[in-house]
């Protein structure tokens, strides 16, 4: 399933220039003709939301099913990468990235202003009641739960899953390889990687655009600072230079340790507001609104308002559902690029139940206690603020809590250090799309991305061309679903085929074919309690395991089946490979491993290693060590892997 093809760099020249030239070209539209763009899109926004909204419910209703079922399968134990392969961060870590990149910034955006307007203008019923309030945290809910992180889950899952399990590029072109195959390495690939580097680089934009706004009304609000264009463009620019440096800094150094500092900040801001506030009225809300939301969620999942027509479920949850749908390419690659070595089970779990969870308590704890405020303590003027203007209702509400400056002061570090984790994200993701899929590229180049954002976002806020982009980025959702629902199917008869080989090769050959009758039991017994160093697993390699690899490679020849020995002299790797045409090919390796030695066997050096010859097949280490054994025997272990190799294929043909 490789890419055919050898380039001696990584840069995808098609979509790099491709890619950069479109962006170009529309931002000089969009700013040359702002009112005609905006009309154009706006136009066609409403014509797709009025004709496919039941699309939309369907698609992401369907979605999240899939996803849930996918989770709770036989599916959920295999890996995202190799058999062997390991989680590359901590929980902590992947959790932080998750959360920030995926919708850290609009919580702060629309934690207190959602709730609240859903209170004051609810789809049905009487606005400002208890029955409003109630209701109002349920579609909230619904709107930041589990449809949202399902969405995101499946597209991290189709390209993490063929990435890292299948060696294909870690770009969104892969989720069309169960369609296409492998066409996705020419023209067709390369447009859809331009699309998906088209459909982040504006959503994130104009993302940034608007939230300056934000940020602005924060530093007016403490330090009286104007709220101006010439003060927003400082924000941009000071923004887009911080992300330039995450981002230059890379994943580990950059990305990771803002991520985590922000989540910190989140809890901390979010526990002051728990403490200062009705601590225990939250946290009863806090459980009967999950309640609520459980409760009504398959009801909420498929309602189109049909019977009670209103504008309202186009203006909330139908723009969401394509919010997060054109968000998806973006998120999904970066929520991929982290996530490698956990199994689908554990990914899905962490990506669909964790953030939502925190999101839950979020907006319980700034929402709810919105809404009392204004049910019972008189805040009308907070009301007010929401409906006027969002960008400052999280800085009004701060002003009912003691150190309200302090507060403020947290928040709009948070503000500011998500849209940079958002920025630096994204431009490591724009990067690896325009690289096919590679992690590791020029500094240049992500700075590059990076800059280019940035300067996206001022020329179009300078040329009032915002709303305009992000209503042509949130009209890409319709197709893009299209694809989405094509993908999740390729992605469940790939899963099928895995999950034929993982029982194919279920009972692994622990012992030399041939029976232990064949080895002296004082032989067995040594090779057991035996701790070899590096010295003696290299000998091995090359005087038994290579040896037995040629003998079986000319047998195959000669029964006419293509093979290829190799021996990597500098890690002593030694492997087979059988050709099979258009099925999947036979791969038998053997790769020296260290490991600490046991206690009971350690003298002086409490560093010292030991090795294994460790068998390694196409999905991953078999965690099973054949040193020691005789050549006879190591050739028996091979066509033993082969025999269960060659079920397999009959299994899925």
């Amino acid at each position: 399933m490789s890419d055919p093809s050898e380039s001696s760099h990584s840069l995808n020249l098609p979509v790099f220039i491709g890619s950069a030239s479109i962006i170009l070209l529309v931002v000089a539209c969009t700013a040359l003709f702002p009112e005609q763009a905006e009309r154009y899109s706006v136009a066609l926004q409403s014509g797709i939301m009025t004709n496919a909204s039941w699309f939309y419910v369907a698609s992401v209703g369907v979605i999240l099913i899939g996803v849930v079922v996918v989770g709770l399968s036989r599916y959920g134990d295999i890996k995202l990468g190799p058999d062997h392969s390991e989680p590359d961060f901590s929980f902590g870590s992947w959790f932080a990235m998750l959360f920030s990149a995926g919708m850290g910034i609009g919580l702060m955006f629309f934690g207190v202003a959602e709730p609240v307007m859903h209170f004051l203008s609810p789809p049905v019923g009487e606005p400002a009641s208890i029955e409003s309030a109630r209701e109002a945290m349920r579609i909230t809910f619904f709107h930041w739960g589990f449809h949202a992180w399902a969405i995101y889950a499946i597209v991290a899952l189709i390209l993490a899953f063929f990435g890292y399990r299948h060696n294909l590029p870690l770009t969104l072109r892969s989720a069309l390889y169960p369609v296409v195959g492998d066409r996705i390495h020419g023209v067709i690939g390369h447009v859809i990687d331009i699309f998906a580097i088209l459909g982040t680089t504006f959503g994130v934009a104009t993302a940034l655009g608007y939230g300056v706004l934000q940020v602005n009304s924060g530093l007016n609000y403490l330090f009286d600072i104007d709220v101006s264009t010439h003060v927003q463009v400082v924000l941009i620019v000071v923004i887009t230079a911080l992300a330039t440096l995450s981002v230059a800094s890379g994943l580990d150094k950059g990305i990771r340790r803002l991520s985590e500092i922000n989540l910190l900040l989140a809890l901390l801001l979010m526990a002051m507001v728990i403490i200062l506030g009705p601590t225990i009225l939250l946290l009863q809300l806090l459980v009967q609104n999950i309640g609520g939301y459980l409760s009504d969620i398959v009801d909420k999942t498929f309602n189109l308002y049909a019977y009670e027509p209103t504008d309202w479920l186009g203006g909330w949850t139908l723009f969401y559902w394509a919010w997060w749908l054109s968000w998806s390419p973006f998120v999904g690659m970066f929520i991929a690029r982290i996530s490698r070595g956990r199994t689908i089970r554990e990914f899905i779990c962490g990506v669909l139940f964790v953030p939502a969870g925190l999101t839950f308590i979020w907006m319980t704890v700034f929402g709810n206690t919105s809404i009392d405020l204004i049910m019972n303590h008189g805040a009308t003027d907070l009301a007010d603020i929401v409906q006027e203007d969002v960008s400052l209702a999280l800085f009004k509400f701060l002003e009912y809590f003691p150190a309200t400056n302090f507060l403020s002061g947290i928040a709009i570090i948070m503000v500011v250090v998500f849209f940079v984790t958002s920025s630096d994200s994204s431009a490591m993701v724009i990067d690896m799309l325009a690289s096919r899929g590679e992690g590791k590229t020029p500094v240049w180049q992500r700075i590059f991305w990076s800059v280019l954002i940035g300067l996206v976002a001022l020329v179009l806020m300078l040329a009032g061309g915002l709303k305009a982009l992000q209503t042509a980025t949130i009209a890409t959702a319709l197709p893009f679903a299209i694809v989405l629902l094509i993908s999740g199917y390729g992605l469940l008869k790939a899963l099928a085929i895995d999950a034929a080989k993982r029982e194919s090769l279920s009972q692994t050959t622990l012992a030399p074919s041939g029976g232990h009758a064949s080895i002296p039991w004082q032989d067995r017994l040594q090779n057991i309690t035996h701790f070899p160093e590096r010295k003696s697993v290299r000998v091995f390699m090359r005087g038994v395991v290579l040896p037995a690899l040629k003998s079986l490679s000319r047998e195959l020849e000669e029964q006419g089946v293509d093979t290829e020995v190799a021996f990597d002299k500098t890690r002593f790797v030694a492997s087979l490979k059988a050709f099979h045409g258009e099925e999947q090919d036979f791969v038998y390796k053997v790769i020296p491993r260290s490991y600490s030695q046991p206690s009971f066997v350690i003298d002086d050096e409490e560093d010292s290693k030991y090795y294994r010859a460790e068998v390694f097949l196409r999905e991953g280490g078999q965690d099973y060590d054949i040193m020691g054994w005789s050549k006879d025997q190591v050739i028996g272990d091979i066509i033993d892997q082969y025999e269960k190799h060659m079920h397999f294929l009959h299994m899925v043909r």
